[in-house]
């Protein structure tokens, strides 16, 4: 009885879900969708009483009373007009569902976006639960299943249905007995609920394999996407990812397979055996009803079949509902759990206007990204005085990348915590801050967009003329390439798009150098760049630096490389070692202390050095490793 309960509350706790996406719909476009469904219900059953007015009144017409004929055929103008009417109005009920679905689905994108972006932090996108849930969610965006839409749309679309059987119980009732519209309704009604209940539980277990759906659709997308092309043509890699797909599609196919047998099999048994039942006891008392007229007769059978009819499955919204209300749950739970993961805040709001003017200072840092996993910071102490430039070096894993994580709050500190000008950055508002900086990552994304909107982005509040991108350009020393660009500055960098071009990766690191640089000129303070020069060859790495600190002075820098080249000039360079500080000072104090800094510079400038040259630095920390 308690299970039961417990899955009629979870039924309904969807549907009101379900219903609660409508108030996404303006009034008067779901009002237009209803008025419509109510009509697509009611014209059958004005359909049935017509027909049966007619065959009520066809002897009368043979019988040769002209009168009669006239009546015939103004009743059989009014069941042509109500099925014609039916029919014209079908098509006008797919539109409104899809009126209905699209001002819902752009809603739910909206609170997916800000879900994934805003409310959820960084470390959500490592849960693979939720990212179980975000794929689901944005599989039915992508139309791969039925959206939040689609089940709004569904739910409004059951109007029609719902209308249609109250209106043939109501002609049972009228035409043969209470009781006959009573068993017919009740067979009709569990019927139906029995089919949806199946369907649910299939739906369930359907949700409990998002892992092994999430992992097929990875192997598609690989191997027909463009990213990965290069490298599976020159390894030969398309015969064994088939075969991988073939193989996990197959594993997940089969595995739902058996869930669907066991779970939608024996309920198709006995709820036919319960819409024999009552069709037997229906047309047992039709059998044993006398007087029933031509007219009551014709009606009764017809809203017997009408009811019999209604446990089947609806096309327009049984596999809407019940998978699009699984996307929405999937995004509400992707929301909440993220939400719920995000740390405690203090409460305040502090603008970041004008910060830093002191330092950016990191005290007894230590963070971990879970909460048993390894320690990646551990006790880091680190001043960044403003205005000057860092450079952090460490072997991998030391923690470089971390550290830009926390500056930048992707995550906050586990332990101790980090100051901007003595305010603790967690009494900062995250918008304003972000503003403040300009970052270049390691996996900077490459948008398939114009060479001016690739740049633009760096500051999409500040409304940039083209001469303001392009001398962001100039100072990256990336302008030189739009001599080669068929449509200047407006040129999609992706050869996906005609006219577009593709670029190397040492002129996608200028662009997103010249990113960072406009971010600069729409107000941010403090530069990040994490391996800034990572595809850049060694003389345009030269050549970029040697004006760098004349580009950045006055800015708050933080670099991190595995180039000495890079670090060299620095303000001040630190190593870190195990999550810790290991050393700190200038290029000079850190080769004349002759500790960790200066044996792994010392072996890189081997690998440059002959017998006339200054060594160039170009090796790399991990190969040093």
């Amino acid at each position: 009885m308690t299970a039961l309960v417990g899955l009629v509350w979870r039924r309904a706790g969807r549907w009101l879900r379900i219903l609660s996406l409508l108030r996404y719909v303006p009034p008067a476009t779901l009002a237009m969708a209803l008025l419509l469904n109510v009509l697509l219900g009611l014209l059958p059953i004005g359909f049935v009483v017509a027909m049966s007015v007619l065959l009520q009144r066809v002897p009368a017409a043979i019988g040769g009373d002209p009168a009669a004929w006239t009546a015939l055929l103004a009743v059989l103008a009014v069941a042509g007009a109500a099925f014609g009417l039916q029919q014209t109005l079908a098509p006008f009920q797919a539109a409104a569902g899809e009126l209905v679905m699209r001002h819902v689905d752009g809603r739910c994108r909206v609170l997916l976006m800000r879900a994934a972006l805003v409310d959820a932090p960084a470390m959500a996108l490592d849960d693979p639960e939720l990212l179980d849930d975000v794929n689901a969610a944005r599989e039915a965006f992508d139309r791969a299943s039925a959206s939040p839409g689609d089940a709004a749309a569904g739910a409004v679309a059951l109007v029609a249905r719902y209308t249609q059987l109250v209106g043939a119980v109501v002609l049972v009732g009228i035409t043969l007995s209470p009781l006959a519209a009573v068993v017919i309704g009740v067979t009709a009604v569990v019927i139906r609920f029995g089919q949806r209940g199946s369907l649910g539980k299939f739906g369930d277990f359907y949700d409990g394999l998002a892992g092994e759906r999430r992992k097929v659709s990875y192997v598609k997308a690989l191997a027909s996407g463009p990213q990965a092309a290069k490298e599976i043509r020159l390894l030969g890699l398309v015969d064994w990812l088939r075969d991988r797909h073939r193989r996990d599609d197959l594993g997940y196919l089969r595995t739902m397979w058996r869930g669907r047998r066991a779970l939608l099999g024996p309920p198709f048994l006995w709820l036919s055996a319960a819409g024999l039942v009552g069709a037997t006891v229906v047309f047992l008392l039709l059998a044993g009803h006398g007087g029933l007229s031509l007219l009551e007769l014709g009606i009764a059978l017809q809203s017997v079949l009408i009811l019999m009819r209604f446990g089947v499955y609806f096309p327009e919204c049984d596999v809407q509902t019940q998978y699009g209300s699984l996307a929405y749950e999937a995004l509400l739970a992707f929301r909440d759990k993220g939400r719920s993961l995000r740390p405690l805040e203090s409460g305040l709001s502090l603008p970041a206007d004008g910060l830093p003017q002191r330092s950016i200072r990191f005290h007894d840092v230590g963070f971990r990204y879970r909460p048993d996993g390894r320690e990646v910071l551990a006790g880091l102490d680190l001043e960044v005085p403003a205005g000057t430039s860092l450079a952090v070096v460490g072997l991998n894993g030391a923690g470089k990348t971390t550290l830009v994580k926390l500056l930048t709050r992707l995550y906050d500190p586990t332990s101790g915590r980090i100051s901007v000008d003595g305010h603790d950055l967690r009494d900062i508002e995250p918008g304003d801050w972000h503003r403040r900086l300009a970052v270049i990552f390691q996996d900077y994304v490459r948008y398939e967009l114009s060479f001016a909107d690739n740049i633009a982005l760096g500051a999409p509040e500040f409304d940039a003329s083209d001469e303001e991108l392009l001398a962001a350009a100039r100072r990256a020393g990336a302008a030189e390439m739009l001599g080669s660009m068929p449509g200047g500055p407006r040129t999609v960098l992706s050869r996906q798009y005609e006219g577009g071009r593709d670029l190397s990766g040492g002129q996608w690191q200028r662009v997103a150098l010249a990113r960072a640089l406009h971010a600069v000129n729409a107000g941010a303070s403090v530069m990040v760049l994490d391996e800034p020069t990572a595809q850049l060859d060694v003389r345009a790495e030269v050549e970029f630096f040697d004006r760098f600190l004349d580009i950045t002075r006055g800015l708050t820098t933080v670099i991190i490389s595995h180039r000495f080249s890079t670090v060299r000039r620095a303000d001040q360079i630190v190593v870190l070692e195990h999550g810790r500080v290991a050393e700190r000072g200038t290029h000079d104090q850190l080769l004349a202390a002759g500790g960790r800094y200066a044996t792994l510079f010392r072996l890189q400038a081997e690998r440059f050095t002959d017998e006339t040259a200054t060594p160039v630095l170009e090796s790399t920390m991990d190969e040093v490793s």
